[in-house]
């Protein structure tokens, strides 16, 4: 019971650390999308916390088999390479009992895995999809700052208010710059300057930014060739921002709704979030016996071998998925194949230092009794 304490506390000490800096990594690369979506006046600065809260367990859900395989190759490698495992195996440790020893922390990773795909995923996915929605009757002077240009229409529109009121009605202050593309050259840029503006919405629901007091200028960039128009009262019909942050709708859809559906894209939804905490079983398995290392050697020598090999595993069962969305692989063999597939690769390694071992022995004493 010592021996399980201790290795199941390395374990887990490392395994969440290395899921820490996974998590900080692909959180990192997210949020600076986000927050570019939110500087172009996509999306509201007020909702990003809630988006990437909200995407938490998605997140976590990949990340928790790979921190636990990576935890396995890290922990038990510095035990082979401090010669602590030579001690357990002198007093009895054999590969199968640490395997034993090592899925009780797995059973608990697959636990949180289960609990994240076949529940609190999806229900993220579901609110970020109403957040979405609600963006989508937005229009730029909801997501406007005052005394900041805001970029529109992939960089073909910037609008500028130096005030803005607390309801978001009235502007002061307005610029706005509009170029027409044709192609990809530069057509004509049309520039709006107004002492004041206001919203204004229609009976039919589209909103109109009304300018009052101001210029319109229009011109080809480089020619001194331009028109100036002076207005009492312009209107502009605002336009809605163009929401896309990679949410699909299945994802968002409960487990429970995915029991016994016949369609073959639902099906692959359920078979993926099963195969997430099957994936953690899986990866132990394999990671038991790639963990052990020759002191000589250090403990990365089979650390990019195992990457690799967890990554084809992942490939396979991505690409197994997509497969079994389009039909080409009936349902009832789904991705079970490929986990069948890497447990026995998994089997295969725990069995093959026990089999050498006999082999050598066994030649070693042929050798002596022919020497003999």
């Amino acid at each position: 019971m010592i021996v399980f304490r201790y290795l199941s506390r390395e374990l887990l000490i490392t395994l969440s650390a290395v899921s820490a800096v996974l998590l900080v990594i692909i959180m990192s690369g997210r949020f600076i999308k986000y927050l570019a979506q939110a500087a172009q006046g996509v999306l509201d600065p007020g909702v990003l916390f809630l988006i990437m809260g909200f995407r938490l367990p998605g997140f976590l859900q990949l990340i928790l088999p790979l921190g636990l395989f990576l935890g396995i190759l890290l922990a038990y490698g510095r035990l082979y390479l401090d010669s602590e495992m030579t001690v357990l195996s002198a007093t009895g440790m054999s590969q199968r009992r640490l395997l034993v020893y090592t899925l009780a922390p797995a059973a608990l990773v697959a636990l949180i895995v289960g609990w994240l795909s076949l529940g609190l995923a999806p229900q993220g996915v579901s609110a970020v999809a109403r957040i979405l929605n609600e963006q989508d009757s937005l229009t730029e002077l909801d997501t406007l700052a005052p005394g900041r240009f805001q970029t529109l229409r992939d960089g073909t529109r910037v609008t500028y208010a130096q005030e803005l009121s607390e309801d978001r009605t009235e502007l002061g202050g307005v610029f706005i710059s509009e170029t027409s593309v044709a192609g990809k050259a530069a057509k004509g840029v049309s520039v709006l300057v107004a002492e004041t503006g206001r919203q204004e919405i229609r009976p039919d629901g589209s909103r109109y930014l009304i300018l009052e007091d101001g210029y319109r200028y229009d011109g080809n960039p480089g020619q001194a060739d331009y028109r100036e128009i002076r207005f009492d009262t312009y209107g502009i019909l605002l336009p809605k921002p163009e929401v896309s942050l990679e949410v699909s709708e299945r994802e968002a859809i409960p487990t429970a709704q995915l029991w016994g559906s016949d369609n073959s894209r639902l099906q692959s939804e359920l078979q993926w979030r099963l195969s997430l905490p099957l994936l953690v079983f899986v990866v132990t398995v394999l990671a038991v016996p790639l963990a052990k290392v020759n002191p000589r050697q250090g403990r990365f020598l089979k650390l990019l071998p195992a990457i690799l090999l967890y990554m084809t595993y992942l490939a396979l069962l991505i690409a197994t998925r997509s497969a079994v969305d389009k039909g080409d692989i009936p349902a009832a063999l789904g991705m079970w194949w490929v986990h069948a597939v890497f447990l026995a690769i998994g089997l295969l390694l725990m069995a093959w230092e026990p089999l050498s071992l006999r082999w050598w022995r066994r030649r070693a004493t042929t050798g002596g009794s022919a020497h003999a």
